[in-house]
């Protein structure tokens, strides 16, 4: 089971005050509801492929208007998709419309989402939860990039749901695509804080302690390819400080050197491989710090360009 589908398992078993169930149901029925007329009959269709989703509808229809919608499975035949449960509501079906705040009298849709929906926190936060149960998903947090979104038919009824998630400053965003807008968040923390919005408690310990443990294997790579890059031009630098030594050597002879210079020069041909603060160690008469022994490869470095510019 994916991570979206077990945080839409978690969020049907949530339980609910009467005036959230009417939030999340209006959500829900919002985003996957369908109006079918024909034959004087007028009749609510509700529709998911999720059966635990159909069965939070069922519910929620029941506690709220003591009707037993009817609950048809339609099974999909082409590429062996998943089934699609429809939760009908027949009886009243235009009342309940108006009751959610979804149509108005004379069947007007209303626009956005009705301020009387958002009245309270816990009904904010159950609004969310349906839409998310509705036409939401989210990227396993083992994936290589974080991605929570929730599509709607319309944009006003997506610019107002993005509205709503900005109350709790989670930096949502909209857009729009060829089968209707999208309301997404690519931040792994403010997919986090939207889980803990609409309840997905326990999705949101599996969504972080997944996060902890990437973010903690990003660090130390990014650690060791810092100390491996450093590493390689430690030894770079090492190559050339000893090629530059040898000319010198070749040349002139390190006994014509300094005594400042030249013991770097002899203690570098000895020790190849080892850091400028560990050379300035292992010097055979006073030690120095990393500053002095790079000033003093440097002016190595500078004799043997001379050097080469004299033998071209």
């Amino acid at each position: 089971m994916s991570f979206a589908s077990t945080t839409k398992q978690e969020l049907t078993r949530i339980e609910t005050e009467p005036c959230c169930q009417r939030a999340e149901l209006s959500a829900l029925v919002r985003m996957n509801g369908s109006i079918q007329l024909g034959n004087g009959d007028f009749r609510l269709d509700v529709a998911t492929e999720n059966n635990a989703i159909a069965r939070r509808t069922y519910s929620l229809v029941k506690q709220l208007y003591g009707l037993q919608p009817e609950v048809l499975v339609r099974k999909k035949v082409r590429l062996k998709k998943n089934n699609t449960y429809v939760v009908r509501i027949v009886v009243d079906a235009d009342r309940i419309l108006q009751d959610l705040s979804i149509l108005e009298k004379g069947m007007k849709r209303v626009d956005g989402i009705h301020p009387s929906l958002l009245e309270k926190e816990c009904c904010r936060r159950s609004y969310l939860r349906g839409a998310f149960l509705a036409s939401g998903s989210v990227n396993n947090p083992d994936s290589a990039s974080y991605h929570l979104e929730i599509v709607s038919t319309y944009q006003d009824h997506s610019q107002a749901l993005c509205d709503l998630m900005n109350r709790y400053h989670l930096h949502a965003k909209w857009l729009e695509r060829k089968k209707g807008f999208v309301v997404y968040l690519k931040e792994g923390d403010k997919i986090g804080e939207f889980l803990n919005i609409i309840g997905a408690h326990q999705s949101l310990f599996q969504f972080e302690d997944v996060r902890i443990m990437k973010d903690m294997r990003n660090s130390v790579n990014r650690l060791v390819n810092c100390e491996t890059a450093n590493l390689n031009k430690t030894i770079q630098a090492a190559m050339r400080q000893v090629e530059n030594i040898r000319l010198i050597e070749r040349e002139i002879g390190l006994e014509q050197l300094p005594n400042r210079l030249r013991e770097v020069a002899e203690a570098r041909l000895r020790y190849p491989d080892v850091s400028l603060t560990e050379l300035g160690q292992l010097l055979p008469t006073k030690k120095v710090g990393k500053s002095a022994i790079n000033h003093r490869l440097r002016k190595l470095d500078e004799m043997a360009s001379k050097l080469k510019a004299n033998t071209c």
